[in-house]
């Protein structure tokens, strides 16, 4: 059973959120939901109110088979903007873990960082300027690039995120879950 982080800020976007946390359970994957500000409460982008499992601050030193980051803003600015959370996708990106963003995460975080330098990758139009070192992919919902997946947003979230299962989970169990959504 592979294990993910899912850090959410105040601004994530809340569809994005919750479908990658639903799906990736529904395929039986242990999903740590963290905050990475100082307290276990978010509010979303849309206003609902998320209590996470755990302070990013609180696994910072744990492995993970994949990190995925929902979009929304300012939620994306608040995971660019954490110390914690870069480093700890640099640790993963080294290991060759799988990194997943959507909507305004892969060019405001990982564009910032340098994670879509000479890759492929999407995101929401209006952002792709910031998808730097990266080939922006206009017409995929998903795009794969060696370890990194990148989605173009909410609407995309479901597509992205039975992807992300079936990297880590196989083909099947990806379909399994697609089908009981009626996908």
């Amino acid at each position: 059973m592979s294990n993910v982080l899912v850090p959410i800020a105040n601004g994530s976007e809340d569809i994005e959120a919750v479908t990658i946390i639903d799906v990736l359970r529904r395929g039986g994957v242990t999903v740590t939901v963290a905050s990475v500000h100082d307290e276990k409460n978010v509010l979303m982008a849309r206003g609902c109110k998320v209590e996470t499992d755990v302070l990013l601050a609180d696994v910072a030193e744990q492995m993970y088979d994949a990190i995925v980051l929902p979009g929304g803003m300012p939620g994306a600015e608040s995971l660019r903007d954490s110390k914690l959370l870069i480093d700890m996708l640099e640790k993963h990106d080294i290991q060759d873990a799988l990194l997943a963003a959507i909507c305004a995460s892969p060019a405001v975080v990982f564009g910032t960082h340098g994670f879509v330098t000479d890759k492929q990758a999407t995101c929401y139009p209006g952002f792709e300027g910031g998808l730097m070192g990266a080939e922006y992919i206009a017409d995929q919902p998903v795009v794969m690039d060696d370890n990194i997946i990148t989605s173009q947003g909410p609407a995309t979230a479901m597509a992205f995120s039975l992807g992300v299962l079936a990297n880590l989970e196989g083909y099947e169990t990806a379909q399994k879950v697609a089908d009981a959504l009626l996908c």
